[in-house]
């Protein structure tokens, strides 16, 4: 990363040096260190680094794939060593969303379970999913997740990003719920609104003793029209080896149902393996389904590091997509404990309709389509980045970075006409945001931002830069950055 910034790193000195000599070799400046990232230079996974993301759920909306994931929480003990994660402090779901499946917008954090959340009374928010209906004529979002291991609950709201609100004030499904008393981990649901309009949830899990190879432990229902409700009892699924994370998909005309196989399928006749992601096909969204293969090994085939395997599957433009958690920043960090982070990976359909076996990558997917800069871009869109936050206050979203963090725009359609770069930004201390096509390129704009400036400044710099490029935005001190923007 060091070797990477090295021209720009020059440039800055240069510039330090020139306002040296003018005051006599006063207030020379320390060189600007770049911050180095979880993510390595040319690969588009994991999505984000900025915290962690589980158990990702997914949902197509308006062109956009919005992925919802488990907010995992770094655990340290008294001597502040990291422990194993152990789910219990999570309270949050996080949200980005992308059109190109590159440049990922950060929503933030959405406040859930216990105090301050959405459902105060639930203790934990896990696994989601999501799903959006057409509801008396208004488009309606129902976000699905689980309370632990012994509920789910749903919010609603009028946009994929909230405000998020509770409209059953409990579970929508519990144990008292018809055939979940015997469900083992009640929980890990997948949703699905079929042509017609109707909606079905999938959940379950577990591994009852003795029963690894039918745990017997699955379960789809019908929704209500107002989706928040049940049409009828669950059905319970026949699902060989069993374990968690169910998925439920329409594709090419037949259900399908997905789901990851437990830990102790050694020696089946289906020759399916631990830990990985299975799917089967049924002519009714109900079942009874089909066992076809296995879709995706466990993760820890391909990075190495070994941990429950929980998945989407999503289309966006007619093609098909594997999401998955692994752990890939967790290991950059150098700790261990099963901290997870969302990818992707594109799907293959046979032409019988069935899948071949999706591979593990840290490339991912290509970029879809350029990113249009004339149109204002969050700052919290990125395709990489090092050393930022991303922060709310007073219902403002930003990117928070100090000296020598940076964010990466992929393949950004700059063209021809760029003439100035508009920013909205503050900063307590003051700064500076230096542009440019790599961290060794050279300068294509410079923002200063003076001490005290509030949040929602705008800046409007000359901008020199042409082609479909990869933009820089390094921080050159404590920056709060909103939104930008070029204009012609």
């Amino acid at each position: 990363m060091k070797r990477r910034g090295i021209c720009l790193l020059i440039c800055l000195l240069l510039t330090a040096a020139a306002a040296a000599a003018e005051t006599g070799g006063e207030n020379m400046e320390e060189p600007l260190v770049l911050l180095q990232s979880y993510k390595k230079e040319g690969e588009n996974n994991p999505l984000y680094t900025q915290r962690f993301g589980a158990d990702p759920g997914v949902m197509e909306y308006g062109g956009r794939l919005y992925v919802y994931m488990t907010d995992d929480l770094i655990q340290r003990d008294s001597l502040g060593n990291v422990q194993e994660n152990t789910y219990g402090s999570i309270r949050c779901l996080n949200c980005i969303s992308s059109d190109d499946l590159v440049n990922w917008t950060d929503h933030g954090r959405i406040a859930v379970a216990g105090p301050g959340g959405a459902a105060p009374w639930a203790r934990n928010s896990w696994a989601p999913c999501a799903a959006h209906k057409q509801i008396d004529g208004q488009e309606k979002f129902f976000l699905y997740y689980c309370n632990g291991g012994n509920g789910i609950g749903v919010l609603t709201a009028d946009s994929p990003t909230g405000p998020w609100e509770d409209p059953l004030k409990g579970l929508l499904i519990s144990r008292a719920t018809p055939n979940c008393a015997d469900v083992t981990w009640l929980f890990d649901p997948a949703v699905m609104v079929d042509d017609d309009g109707t909606g079905y949830l999938a959940f379950g899990g577990g591994v009852p003793e003795g029963k690894q190879a039918a745990p017997g432990t699955g379960r789809i229902v019908r929704l209500g029209d107002d989706m928040i409700s049940l049409a009828c009892d669950p059905v319970a699924l026949d699902v060989p080896w069993l374990f968690e994370d169910s998925g439920i998909n329409k594709i090419n005309g037949q259900y399908v149902y997905s789901y990851c196989s437990n830990w102790q399928t050694r020696g089946n006749a289906l020759r399916l393996t631990d830990g990985a992601i299975q799917y089967m096909t049924a002519d009714d969204p109900l079942g009874p389904y089909t066992y076809r293969g296995e879709l995706f090994p466990n993760e820890g085939r391909f990075f190495g590091l070994y941990g429950n395997n929980h998945h989407s599957i999503a289309c966006l433009n007619g093609e098909y997509y594997l999401f998955y958690h692994a752990r890939p920043v967790e290991k950059a960090m150098g700790i261990t404990g099963n901290y997870r982070s969302p990818q992707i990976d594109k799907i293959t359909l046979n032409e019988d309709g069935t899948f071949r076996q999706v591979v593990g990558t840290m490339k991912g997917v290509a970029q879809l389509k350029p990113l249009d800069p004339y149109q204002e871009v969050s700052a919290a869109t990125q395709a990489n980045q090092a050393g930022i936050a991303v922060k709310v206050l007073n219902g403002v979203r930003f990117v928070e970075g100090g000296r020598g963090s940076w964010i990466k725009v992929a393949q950004a359609a700059v063209g021809e006409d760029a003439k100035q770069l508009r920013v909205i930004a503050g900063s307590r201390e003051g700064g500076e945001l230096l542009v440019s096509n790599s961290l060794s390129g050279e300068l294509a704009a410079r923002v200063q931002i003076p001490a005290g400036t509030e949040l929602g400044t705008a800046f409007t710099v000359p901008f020199t830069l042409a082609g479909t490029e990869d933009l820089y935005f390094v921080f050159d001190g404590e920056i709060q950055f909103q939104s930008w923007q070029l204009l012609r």
